[in-house]
């Protein structure tokens, strides 16, 4: 059943989103650990309210057979358009047979150039979130 699933929190994983150009960021994937990454499965949304009225995005859903330590993947695109709203991101993944699962969570604009800090693991900027 369902509940008898055990989830462990996940270690290792980050999410930075990085500027494309002035109007599109890209959402990567980083593996910071030692361990490959297997069946990553993350699931998206967006909510808020814009001028009173309730804004949300569709649900997406993204496949990723497999990470390598070190490595990392682009997950999607968003616009400037989408940042006024709480962006989610629901990040599931096996090591071995274990399942680890982690949200990450930015805030109605929290992606901004104000917030770019360097990221080692890309040598570029981005809003890191981990």
């Amino acid at each position: 059943m369902k509940r008898d699933i055990v989830f462990a929190i996940a270690r290792n994983v980050k999410l930075i989103v990085v500027p494309v150009d002035d109007q599109v960021w890209d959402v990567l994937l980083l593996n910071s650990g030692t361990e490959k990454l297997e069946t990553v499965l993350v699931t998206i949304r967006g909510y808020g309210a814009l001028n009173g009225q309730a804004q949300q995005t569709s649900q997406l859903r993204h496949t990723i057979e497999s990470l390598d330590a070190g490595a990392y993947t682009r997950i999607e695109g968003i616009s400037n358009a989408v940042l006024h709203l709480t962006n989610e991101y629901w990040v599931s993944y096996y090591i071995g047979r274990d399942i680890f699962d982690k949200k990450f969570v930015f805030v109605p604009d929290s992606i901004i150039e104000k917030n770019l800090t360097f990221i080692p693991e890309l040598n570029a900027q981005g809003v890191l979130h981990d």
